[in-house]
This record gives C-alpha cells, sequence and structure tokens, in this order.
C-alpha cells in the first residue's frame, strides 16, 4: 500500500500554508476557501465582516442565510422594443410584503441583510435547496467583490408551470464567503456600490467599447 506523506512541509507545500490573522489573533490559512460558520461568527463579531440585521439561526455551516426583502423591480416589457446594452431598462418598481410570480417569469429582488465587505473577502449567492426544488431559480445579480457595501440584489426566475407566492422576510438564499490568497488592491467601488434596494441594470453605463480585431 502506498504510504502518504503527511508531514508538515507536505501539507505546507499543498496549501501554501502562510497565515493572516483576524483582528483578535486567530490565524487561517492564506489560500482560496469558503469560510465555516465558527470563522463567519468571529468575522462579525470582530466587525471585521458587517451583516445587518444577523442572528444566530442565519449562520449556517459554510454560508448565512439571507431573507427576502420587500422592494421589487419588473421589466415594463410594454415599454421596449428591445433589450439592448447601450439603453437603459425600463422598470415597474413594487413595494410589498408579498409578491407572486407567474411562470416562466423574471423579476428582481433585495435582501433584507446589509452588507460590507472587507477587502480579502468574496461571495456569492446560492438558492435554498428547498427553494430550487419548487422551481424557483435564485441568483445574485452579480460576483460580491471584496470591499461591496450595500445589500443584494437577487434574480428571481420561476421555472415551474405555476405561479409562486412569496412572503418578505423568508429565508430564500444563502451568501457563501471565499478567502482570498491576499486583499484586493482595488477593492470594489463600481455602480452598484451602497444599494439598498433592488436595483436594475445599469450596463448602459459601461465606457469599454472596445473592439479587437483578432488576427487569423
Amino acid at each position: 500500500m502506498q504510504s502518504i506523506d503527511t508531514s508538515d512541509s507536505a501539507i505546507a507545500s499543498v496549501y501554501k500554508a502562510k497565515s493572516f490573522r483576524l483582528s483578535h489573533g486567530t490565524p487561517y490559512p492564506a489560500i482560496n476557501m469558503i469560510l465555516s460558520d465558527k470563522t463567519l461568527k468571529t468575522l462579525i463579531k470582530t466587525k471585521k465582516l458587517v451583516v445587518k440585521p444577523i442572528d444566530g439561526k442565519s449562520i449556517q455551516p459554510a454560508s448565512i442565510d439571507c431573507r427576502l426583502g420587500n422592494h421589487f423591480l419588473v421589466m415594463e416589457e410594454n415599454k421596449m422594443e428591445i433589450i439592448t446594452l447601450d439603453s437603459e431598462i425600463k422598470y415597474r418598481e413594487i413595494n410589498a410584503n408579498e409578491i407572486t410570480i407567474p411562470p416562466k417569469s423574471f423579476l428582481l429582488a433585495t435582501t433584507q441583510e446589509y452588507f460590507e465587505m472587507p477587502n480579502d473577502l468574496t461571495a456569492f449567492v446560492e438558492g435554498r435547496s428547498s427553494i430550487g426544488r419548487i422551481g424557483l431559480f435564485i441568483q445574485n445579480a452579480g460576483w460580491i467583490d471584496p470591499g461591496f457595501k450595500g445589500r443584494i440584489t437577487l434574480e428571481l426566475y420561476n421555472a415551474s408551470s405555476l405561479p409562486i407566492k412569496l412572503t418578505s422576510g423568508k429565508r430564500i438564499c444563502q451568501m457563501v464567503f471565499c478567502k482570498m490568497d491576499s486583499p484586493a488592491e482595488n477593492p470594489y467601488s463600481g455602480k452598484y456600490q451602497g444599494q439598498t434596494v433592488a436595483v436594475g441594470s445599469r450596463i448602459f453605463k459601461d465606457k469599454d467599447h472596445i473592439r479587437i480585431n483578432l488576427k487569423k
């Protein structure tokens, strides 16, 4: 039987095991990894990661549950003939504690939770398994970059053949946090910074109209 090298040097070579320290002095590996409930609690307690509101029930083994807010955006299909990347998209705003998503329909929502990301953490949103099993697909509208501050805009799509009724305050998705290999040199300061409600696409504000001619 082949032996496995479990020496410190072997482990260090795999994990590149230098360490960073939280503000209270606890080290953790400087590798890309998903953060555990223990680490999340420490980061929140030391205010390195801001999550408001938060309670113990929201913190899962490897994520933080997020609850549905009461602000929604629906595309105004009757006021647009086509969606382009250069034109502002028209939305209808809805403030309600309950909303019903028709079959095969899409809308934007927001979390109740407000986040402030440190410069060495990034995150992404996953829909809860129980929510996905009824045919509701959930994503966050963009990767959550280090330095981001605000509530999370969610993309909701009803893939089922029946309407789905949602209630504000229900746990609807989970935020998964990842440790970066080093703090970002340029933390996020983009066009969605500071959002506190559901925010529609602002891609029309992009200025990077670059065309690259590739030679065959």
